[in-house]
C-alpha cells in the first residue's frame, strides 16, 4: 500500500446540505454559490469545446488567465494570499473596476483536458465563494502549431501521485486532481489514485463522479476497505441506505479487514441506521463500534440509546 494515501473518512456533505446563515450579508451567497454551480460547469465545457475548435489537444500544456470580482478589498486581498500561498500561481494587484474589486491571476502550464479544465474551474469557483468572491472569467494561452505535453515516456506514475497528494495537502484541489489524473492515466490501475481522486472530486461537489472513482477503486482490488468505507459514506450521504450498509458489512464480514476498519465501518454502520429511523440497529452497531475501541460512539450511545 502506499504509504502516503489520503484518509479522507467520512465528512462528506452535499451542495444542498451546508452553507451560510440567512441573515449573512455576502457579496455571493450560499444561494448563489449553488444557483451558479451547474452554470459553471457548462461554462468549463463550453470554454474547453472552444479552445478545442482553435486547436487545442488533449494534455497540451496551457496557462490559464482568471478573474475575480468582490465588493470589498479585504476579500480579495485573502484570496489573494491563499492563492499566492497554497497555489503555484502568479496573482496580480488588485485593482477597482466600476464600483467592484478585481483580482487577476496566470496558473503554470496546465496538461489540460475537458475534465482538468471542468475541476480546475469547479476549484476557482468554490474558492472565490470561500472568500466571498466570484470567478468572472478565465481563459488558455497555448500555442495551437508547437504544441507542447508532458514526457509520459519518461514519467513515473508515483510521481503524480505524490504530487496530487502534496496538492491536496496544501489545499491545492485542483492540483491534486490533475497529478492523480496523469497517475491513473501512466497505471490505469492503480487503486490509489482512483480512490484519492475520489475524494477531490467529492470535495468539489461532484459525488457521481466520486463514487465511479471508487467503484473502479474496489474493482481493481475487492479488498479495499478504506475505499469500502468511503464509498459506504458517500452513498449514505446521497440517501442510499442499502447500499451503504452492503458496503459496511463487507468490511465487518471481511477476515483481512483490520480492527480499525471493522471499528469504522460499525460506527458507520450506526449511523446509517440512524438516518433510517433504526434506533436499535444503530445502537447495536455503535455499541460494537465502542467495544472495538471507538470511544467517539459513547456520544451517540448516551445520547440515543436510552
Amino acid at each position: 500500500m502506499k504509504m502516503r494515501l489520503l484518509t479522507y473518512v467520512f465528512s462528506f456533505f452535499s451542495l444542498l446540505s451546508c452553507g451560510q446563515k440567512k441573515n449573512d450579508e455576502k457579496f455571493i451567497t450560499w444561494e448563489n454559490f449553488v444557483d451558479g454551480f451547474g452554470k459553471e460547469m457548462v461554462s468549463a465545457e463550453d470554454v474547453f469545446k472552444n479552445m478545442s475548435k482553435s486547436g487545442l489537444t488533449d494534455f497540451s500544456y496551457t496557462t490559464l488567465d482568471f478573474t475575480f470580482l468582490s465588493n470589498k478589498k479585504e476579500n480579495l486581498i485573502n484570496l489573494k494570499e491563499y492563492l499566492e500561498t497554497h497555489y503555484p500561481y502568479k496573482v496580480k494587484d488588485i485593482q477597482k473596476t466600476g464600483k467592484l474589486w478585481e483580482l487577476n491571476g496566470e496558473t503554470y502550464e496546465i496538461p489540460l483536458t475537458s475534465d482538468i479544465l471542468l475541476y480546475w474551474a469547479l476549484d476557482m469557483y468554490k474558492k472565490g465563494y470561500e472568500f466571498d468572491s466570484r470567478l468572472d472569467g478565465y481563459g488558455g494561452l497555448f500555442d495551437p502549431k508547437n504544441p507542447k505535453y508532458p514526457d509520459f515516456k519518461e514519467s513515473e506514475a508515483e510521481d503524480f501521485f505524490n504530487k496530487g497528494i502534496d496538492a491536496y495537502n496544501k489545499g491545492d484541489l485542483s492540483g491534486s486532481f490533475i497529478n492523480l489524473t496523469l497517475s491513473i492515466k501512466l497505471n490505469p490501475n492503480d487503486q490509489y489514485s482512483y480512490y484519492s481522486r475520489a475524494i477531490t472530486r467529492n470535495e468539489l461537489y461532484t459525488w457521481k463522479s466520486a463514487l465511479k472513482d471508487y467503484d473502479k477503486a474496489i474493482e481493481i482490488d475487492t479488498n479495499f476497505m478504506m475505499a469500502l468505507i468511503n464509498r459506504g459514506g458517500l452513498k449514505d450521504e446521497n440517501n442510499d441506505y442499502e447500499g451503504a450498509i452492503q458496503d459496511y458489512l463487507r468490511v465487518i464480514q471481511a477476515d483481512s479487514a483490520e480492527i480499525e476498519f471493522k471499528r469504522q465501518a460499525y460506527y458507520n454502520l450506526g449511523n446509517t441506521k440512524h438516518n433510517m429511523k433504526d434506533e436499535n440497529g444503530a445502537c447495536e452497531n455503535w455499541k460494537k463500534a465502542l467495544e472495538l475501541g471507538d470511544k467517539s460512539a459513547q456520544k451517540l450511545i448516551d445520547k440515543y440509546c436510552k
